[in-house]
This record gives structure tokens, C-alpha cells and sequence, in this order.
């Protein structure tokens, strides 16, 4: 039986442990790597032969979906399993599209997971049903007629951390960028959804559960 050699990224160390521990113990499964950022996360798949990165969304040096877009430059078809906490309306088409393989929350069960990185490892997507929805949603139009589909990833990653109450100055620690920076994301976010102020487009977020 072939093994899946699997390394994991996630800056929670004892949720990375606890996930490396169940899935040493599944027969046909070794995770040969562990990592806490994106840039060591990027180095893997140049250092390592693995099946499967096993990526989490919310990194604290790049997010999920800008590392998945560097790790495709590299490598366009190494299996990215993104492991996330945020509920797949909030980011699960917008990493598809990025590249990665799959997308499962992290309140999935055990076997949910171990199928998933199985799947992903075979070269094929994970779409669970709650993900098949929001795709057919997209393909249909009906996210982009909705507002928020004509957001880039930054644009549409500032307006869910400000809907979530931080700061600009937050929103720019936790993603890496100056707070002007992060204002010029806020400004296109503003224009593209015709809103004057942050408060609408809170409201906007909050009202079509763009928020966990």
C-alpha cells in the first residue's frame, strides 16, 4: 500500500500536533513536516516529496489564498488541502480558484478529513456538498450579482476582518501590509460596492453571513 506523505501548516501548534498525532496513526498516512507560516510552508514543497500540504487559511505571515497562488508558481500540481475555520461561504470558492485541491472546515470529523487529504492525494478535488452549492452559486452569477464577487482576495479579505470588528491597523498586522495599504483596499472595496462608508459594507458582510 502506498503511503500519502502528508505536511501540515498551521501556526496553532497544539491543533497542529493533534492533527499530526490522528493522522500518524491512520494506516496509509505519515505526515513527514510540520510548519507554523507560509514561507516555511513554501519551502516544503521545494525541500520534501509529499502527496498533500495540508494548509491553513489564516497563517500569520500570508494568508491561505495568497500562498496557495505562490505555491501554484512553483508547483501547479501538488494536492493543496486548505483546513480552515472559516465557514466555506467565506473563502471556499475563492481558494478553488486559487488552486487549492479542497476545502474542509476544521470542525469536520476525523474520517471527514482523512477522506479528503485520500481524495486530494489521488489528484482529485474534495468538494463537499456545502462547497458544491457556492460553486454552482458562482458559475450561475449569482455571487458576483450578489456584490462581493467582483472584490479581489484583499479587497474581499479587508471587508470580512472589518466586519469581524478589527482594526484597520489590525487588519494590516494581520495581513503583512502598511495601514495605508490596507486604506487603499478599503477605498476599491468601497467604490466596487457603491457604498460610501466601512459601516455599509459591515452591514453588507453581516447580512450575507460573510462573518462566522
Amino acid at each position: 500500500m502506498k503511503v500519502i506523505k502528508v505536511a501540515l501548516a498551521d501556526d496553532h501548534v497544539m491543533l497542529r500536533e493533534g492533527i499530526s498525532a490522528m493522522l500518524g496513526a491512520t494506516p496509509g498516512i505519515q505526515v513527514v513536516a510540520q510548519v507554523g507560516n507560509s514561507a516555511d510552508a513554501i519551502k516544503i514543497i521545494a525541500d520534501l516529496a509529499i502527496d498533500c500540504l495540508l494548509l491553513d487559511l489564516s497563517l500569520p505571515d500570508r494568508d491561505g489564498i495568497e500562498t496557495v497562488k505562490a505555491i501554484r508558481l512553483r508547483n501547479k500540481s501538488l494536492p493543496v488541502l486548505i483546513l480552515s475555520m472559516h465557514p466555506e461561504e467565506q473563502y471556499a470558492v475563492r481558494a478553488l480558484k486559487a488552486g487549492a485541491s479542497g476545502y474542509i472546515n476544521k470542525r469536520a470529523s476525523s474520517l471527514e478529513l482523512i477522506a479528503a487529504i485520500k481524495k486530494v492525494s489521488s489528484k482529485s478535488k474534495f468538494i463537499s456538498p456545502e462547497v458544491a452549492e457556492l460553486l454552482a452559486d458562482d458559475l450561475n452569477g449569482t455571487d458576483t450579482e450578489s456584490g462581493h464577487g467582483i472584490l479581489s482576495d484583499r479587497e474581499y479579505q479587508y471587508m470580512v476582518m472589518a466586519a469581524s470588528g478589527m482594526t484597520v491597523t489590525e487588519i494590516a498586522e494581520k495581513m503583512s501590509l502598511s495601514s495605508k495599504t490596507v486604506s487603499m483596499y478599503r477605498s476599491r472595496a468601497l467604490k466596487k460596492m457603491n457604498m460610501k462608508t466601512t459601516a455599509l459594507l459591515v452591514n453588507y458582510a453581516i447580512k450575507n453571513k460573510l462573518v462566522a
